[in-house]
């Protein structure tokens, strides 16, 4: 199966053809793959080398001229190292652009830390007007990625992963669905933590609900599935733990609730490894879901 930034480098592509607007901008990484279509469209796929300030600048300023900018690189170098540019040059001017990540928080850990980045989502969480997509498979990755471009001139982060679930679910880029259905419990698994948490909670009556859109948070959806689960909520995420915990609260202020925040630790793993130890290590795999949120929620087992 094709990874989901596999999947991203022909269906920017034939954006680029299809619509006049969309820009590409680069910052070296992913330039070979997309140097076909910058032949086709060479003053609409720009590559401006390693600079990943200029990079974000460059994309607000194509943004103001009116061109709907998609802006790629690892996560790292997207958020983290130019995140006043993305403050000041996409924010503070109200310039929208489509910014689409590579790494998510581990994915390349030979990489060393410089190519990690498991804050990602919480630093752009301190930013207003945000929309994130977490897509789970290469189907989602390229549903989000048309529903990011086609959204006007909103401000949009796409966080693709090498980590998939083995089959993809319809997204519509706005709400979380409901996989399963249970009475003790409700658990909220983003993007390719999926698979895991299915395996994890099988057997256990709770409700499962999938989120691709984490920004902004579907609160209408979480209190319907407390309604009849309960409000004992715990959230798997594929980025720091507890990133979106807040958003559960807000959605929950008026219930007493109880919130666990699952996914990456803050503690830094100063080995590479691969990214199945990585997983292991921050208590993501199955077998350590299953525990702790059993333990959690105290589900019985069903019947």
């Amino acid at each position: 199966m094709d990874t989901m930034r596999d999947r991203f480098v022909p269906v920017v592509s034939r954006l680029l053809d299809e619509d006049p607007r969309v820009a590409v901008v680069l910052a070296e990484i992913g330039a070979a793959t997309l140097e076909e279509a910058r032949r086709r469209h060479p003053d609409r796929v720009i590559n401006v080398g390693i600079r990943e300030q200029l990079l974000v600048g460059t994309a607000a300023g194509l943004a103001l001229t009116g061109l709907r900018p998609v802006v790629h690189t690892f996560a790292s170098f997207l958020v983290e190292r130019p995140f006043e540019q993305v403050k000041l040059d996409l924010g503070h001017q109200d310039a929208g652009a489509v910014l689409v990540s590579a790494a998510a928080s581990f994915d390349w850990p030979a990489g060393g830390y410089t190519h990690m980045a498991p804050g990602d989502v919480a630093l752009l969480d301190t930013l207003d007007g945000w929309t994130v997509q977490v897509p789970g498979h290469p189907d989602e990755a390229e549903t989000l990625l048309r529903h990011a471009v086609a959204a006007g001139d909103d401000k949009v982060y796409v966080r693709l992963s090498l980590q998939s679930n083995r089959r993809p679910l319809p997204v519509d880029g706005r709400r979380l669905s409901t996989v399963r259905e249970g009475r003790a419990g409700v658990v909220v698994a983003v993007g390719p933590m999926l698979d895991s948490v299915l395996k994890a909670t099988e057997g256990l009556d709770v409700t499962v609900l999938y989120a691709t859109t984490v920004r902004p948070f579907d609160a209408a959806a979480l209190r319907r599935a407390t309604e009849s689960a309960g409000t004992d909520v715990v959230l798997v995420e594929p980025y720091l733990a507890g990133t979106s915990t807040a958003a559960v609260s807000e959605a929950l202020a008026d219930v007493p609730h109880r919130v666990l925040g699952l996914g990456v630790g803050r503690r830094e793993l100063r080995r590479y490894g691969t990214v199945e130890e990585h997983v292991a290590a921050h208590g993501l795999d199955a077998g350590s879901l299953r525990e702790r949120i059993s333990r959690f929620v105290s589900v019985p087992m069903r019947a």
